[in-house]
């Protein structure tokens, strides 16, 4: 009876400094370890890929879209469209994005894209009304956009419809409205698009790109400073 006691007291010691252990490594070194590694490696990542302007404030992230859209006259009609500031570089059309953070706040609605063929007579409507939009948007008394001077991505919306990246193309579409709008010269507004446009990762994936937040923040310093 005794030996069976001090068995089980055995194995339950056994038991419980298995479990401290494991709990100390699995609970604290290796998330230690591991958060450790990534802010000293990743920071960025590691934080949200935050983008701030430069008071400091955290503005968004660089991996999720916003849009740049004027009030509403009325906050609570859901049914007004949304009028884009054209003060601002706009990001790729979207039903998904949220409200700009840069100026007030940002709440993240829905994300998905389109699954109507290429064909469908309401996404050739609607890509043809964007189009036109973003010609008359983006045309100025010394700068007339043309048809042929719009990229895709200015009329299509991403996988996600979250993409917070343009095409260097798209962004420069942009470059003489933004100029006019916030009394900069075209020359510095280039800039800004050069300074904030990405090449392909590692030299060879994917398209070289323009952060469109980033981009905005960057804007919205020049205009302030």
């Amino acid at each position: 009876m005794n030996n069976s006691v001090g068995s089980t007291a055995r194995l339950i010691g056994a038991g419980l400094r298995a479990l401290l252990v494991l709990t100390v490594i699995s609970g604290v070194v290796y998330p230690l370890a591991v958060t450790g590694i990534a802010q000293a490696l990743f920071n960025d990542k590691a934080n949200g890929s935050e983008i701030k302007d430069h008071n400091g404030n955290v503005v968004g992230s660089s991996l999720i879209g916003q849009r740049y859209d004027l009030p509403k006259k009325d906050p609570d009609d859901a049914e007004e469209a949304a009028k884009p500031d054209l003060k601002w570089f706009q990001p790729r059309p979207s039903g998904g994005l949220g409200t700009n953070s840069v100026n007030t706040q940002y709440s993240l609605i829905l994300s998905g894209a389109t699954n109507k063929a290429a064909d469908n007579p309401d996404l050739v409507k609607l890509v043809t009304e964007v189009k036109e939009a973003v010609i008359a948007d983006n045309s100025t008394a010394t700068y007339e956009v043309g048809a042929q001077d719009v990229p895709a991505d200015a009329v299509t919306s991403s996988g996600s419809g979250l993409d917070p990246d343009i095409s260097p193309a798209y962004a420069a579409l942009q470059v003489h409205r933004v100029a006019e709008k916030n009394g900069l010269t075209v020359e510095q507004v280039e800039k800004l698009v050069k300074d904030n446009t990405r090449g392909r990762t590692l030299g060879f994936m994917g398209e070289p790109r323009v952060n469109v937040l980033g981009l905005n923040t960057a804007l919205k310093a020049l205009t302030e400073g």
